[in-house]
């Protein structure tokens, strides 16, 4: 299970005869055990130093937001605790059980109140300019930096970015201030020592450090996921604030942690400091993200599409559609092409795209490197900006024509059929799609185990277009006669949206 480091600074308290049985356990295993070494148990001794340097540069977020009021189900409000207090069972329990005089109703109009919370940030500029996570001041009515001496001064917002869970802030400093810098997130490798420092469960200037367990941690949490894992103790309140390394810099934004129970077992992850520094220029120029837009679709190379494409060993993104309206299409840039380098950096699998892509400059030309039916090929792109947009919607299709009779042929454990208009409206299928529609599966074929299901559209095979059944066997045959294993199909969705496919010939 994933938890963002929560918004509340409360935890559910344990209870005192469960918590005396830990305790116990943890002496008596303390007496079995050898004791470590002090100067191995301490760490390194930078620590204190560092933390002492940059502690006046971390501050607590404290944000207010108006919410209605829960309605008992009798007319009546349930007061609303803190998440884990040891009451709030008591008064949910009591709120919803209890009769209200009078029935229900109870003739009273339910009041909308304010609910508090606490996270972390840090300054990296002395004329008030602070760095948090997104999710810490999200929907806030009121957002407070909270300084290390106590000192509170009502912020604003100078822009967010949802995508990495970034926003910037702004505050007039009371006094002079502490900020600090950037490091390099790159330059980091696994064992180093990292330090954390926020505002867990509302403690507040809390130090704790650990080393960086892992890089490039994707745990599918946004589009742009390459964190800084490490085993330093993050917990609910800590969203948001920095992670140093040893000469004080902040390589990383403290933001989500994994846990069965919402508190730290030693996996927290940052956003590293390399993507951070990035956007947060941007938000203080802009107030916005500006993102690079290549304009493709892309999905990973496993090894059957590999060797459909004869590409050893299977690394890159495969463009699965082109859009048409993108850079890619007039740089010559096609579905089928895999994506091994671009402006000079390895590309490994999809994600390194679309990272790559997202932080290089708007209108920035490029080459890209890619495979095109097993040989490279050097093209130029010149990168557009990243638009949020809405999916389109596919246009309604009448259904007031005679039924066609549908002739299928089977192929690849496949029932295929040309598409028609009755076809495209029982699949909801786009005038624009083109191709051979698949109509049933053989649930113990290796296309049901890839996933194809009917109403998919065949548009290729083996990288040629097809339009009929007999189009995809006479392909699938001369592909087993060349001693080929597997066959790679390039499949659309009703919306027009394409994904390639290998299957087993065998």
């Amino acid at each position: 299970m994933i938890a963002t480091s929560a918004l509340s600074h409360c935890a559910r308290p344990v209870r005192r005869s469960v918590l005396g049985s830990f305790l116990a356990l943890v002496l008596l295993g303390a007496a079995s055990t050898l004791v470590p070494e002090p100067a191995l148990a301490r760490g390194p001794d930078g620590i204190a130093d560092v933390a002492e340097k940059v502690i006046d540069a971390v501050v607590n977020i404290s944000t207010s937001q108006t919410i209605e009021a829960k309605n008992d189900g009798r007319g009546g409000a349930i007061p609303q605790l803190p998440p884990g207090s040891p009451f709030e069972e008591f008064f949910e329990d009591f709120f919803k059980n209890r009769r209200v005089p009078g029935g229900k109703g109870g003739g009273s109009e339910l009041q909308p109140r304010k609910t508090n919370s606490l996270g972390s940030g840090f300054i990296v500029d002395t004329a008030g300019v602070v760095v948090t996570n997104n999710h810490v001041i999200a929907d806030a009515d009121e957002i407070n930096v909270i300084m290390n001496d106590g000192t509170k001064i009502k912020a604003e917002i100078v822009g967010v970015d949802k995508k990495t869970d970034l926003a910037v802030l702004k505050f007039k400093p009371p006094k002079d201030l502490v900020a600090v810098k950037f490091g390099d997130s790159d330059k980091l490798r696994l064992g180093d020592w990292v330090i954390a420092i926020g505002n867990p469960f509302s403690l507040g200037g809390t130090v704790t450090a650990g080393i960086v367990s892992a890089k490039n941690r994707d745990i599918s949490s946004g589009p742009y996921d390459s964190y800084i894992q490490t085993d330093a103790a993050i917990n609910r309140g800590n969203s948001g604030g920095p992670l140093f390394n040893l000469d004080g810099e902040v390589i990383g934004v403290n933001t989500l942690i994994i846990s069965p129970s919402g508190g730290s077992i030693g996996l927290g992850f940052a956003v590293p400091s390399k993507t951070v520094a990035g956007v947060v220029d941007q938000l203080r120029q802009f107030g916005e993200l500006r993102r690079g837009w290549l304009g493709v679709r892309i999905q990973p190379v496993t090894d059957e599409i590999a060797d459909s494409l004869s590409i050893k060993p299977a690394r890159g993104a495969l463009i699965a559609g082109v859009d048409d309206k993108g850079p890619a299409k007039p740089a010559g840039i096609e579905p089928g092409d895999v994506v091994v380098k671009f402006d000079g950096k390895d590309i490994k699998e999809p994600k390194d795209l679309s990272r790559i892509v997202a932080d290089t400059a708007v209108g920035k030309e490029v080459e890209v490197i890619v495979i095109r039916k097993g040989e490279e090929q050097t093209l130029k792109v010149t990168l557009g900006r990243l638009e949020d947009t809405d999916k389109a919607q596919p246009a309604a299709i009448k259904k007031d024509e005679p039924a066609e009779k549908v002739v299928t042929q089977k192929a690849l454990g496949l029932d295929l059929a040309a598409l028609s208009k009755d076809l495209r409206g029982k699949y909801k299928i786009k005038d624009s799609v083109k191709g051979v529609i698949v109509t049933g599966v053989d649930a113990t074929s290796d296309a049901a185990d890839k996933h194809l299901s009917a109403g998919d559209v065949i548009v290729e095979v083996a990288q040629e277009a097809v339009a009929s059944a007999a189009d995809i066997k006479k392909r699938t045959d001369q592909l087993k006669k060349d001693g080929k294993k597997t066959v790679l199909l390039l499949v659309s969705n009703g919306d027009g949206e394409l994904r390639f496919v290998a299957l087993s010939l065998q």
